[in-house]
């Protein structure tokens, strides 16, 4: 089904370590509006969404999964070289007795995972409502980790994927225009 080029979908640079922002950026790795749950979401809603937007979800689910990919290099380049006190200080001593710097499907909190983070109803717009808002909801925290680090480099790819989440909120808009249309001409789903 997908074919895996051994590169980044864009590149990510780090200019300095930075626990501290590695562990805002956790927020998006295993959070409830992180990229997991994005993936997650979409791929699941796809079964029960009409077939004029199934490929829609499915291109996003999946670029989701790339967008993962490139915040655990994010994490990983902040932290390989910081010391146990640093990740202490910067609130990740825990995550280091557990995991070392391995990464851990956590909110930046460091609450786990779970799958109550995928929000579906199963109605095709009232999913693709919570998918929007789960975009917006991307898009502003990166907007804030971009304000909360100096790091250019980093605020780079950042901003590249601030700028998905928008696209993905507007490609999630046409999908519940295209999908009102149906309806009120009586191609109910």
């Amino acid at each position: 089904m997908w074919i895996y080029e051994k590169k980044l979908q864009y590149p990510v640079r780090v200019s300095k370590c930075d626990p501290r922002v590695a562990r805002y950026l956790v927020e998006q790795y295993g959070g409830a509006d992180g990229e997991l749950s994005a993936a997650l979401r979409y791929l699941n809603q796809r079964y029960s969404i009409p077939d004029k937007v199934i490929g829609l979800l499915t291109d996003i689910g999946t670029e989701e999964f790339a967008h993962l990919e490139m915040i655990a290099t994010m994490i990983y380049k902040l932290t390989k070289d910081a010391t146990p006190r640093q990740l202490e200080e910067a609130g990740l001593g825990s995550n280091y007795v557990n995991h070392d710097n391995g990464l851990f499907y956590a909110n930046s909190a460091g609450v786990p995972w779970t799958a109550a983070y995928i929000g579906t109803k199963g109605d095709p717009l009232a999913d693709l409502y919570e998918d929007i808002a789960a975009e917006e909801k991307a898009r502003a925290t990166y907007q804030w980790i971009i304000d909360m680090t100096d790091d250019v480099d980093l605020q780079d790819g950042l901003k590249f994927l601030r700028e998905r989440e928008i696209v993905h909120a507007m490609r999630f808009k046409e999908a519940v225009e295209i999908l009102k249309a149906d309806r009120d001409t009586k191609k109910v789903f």
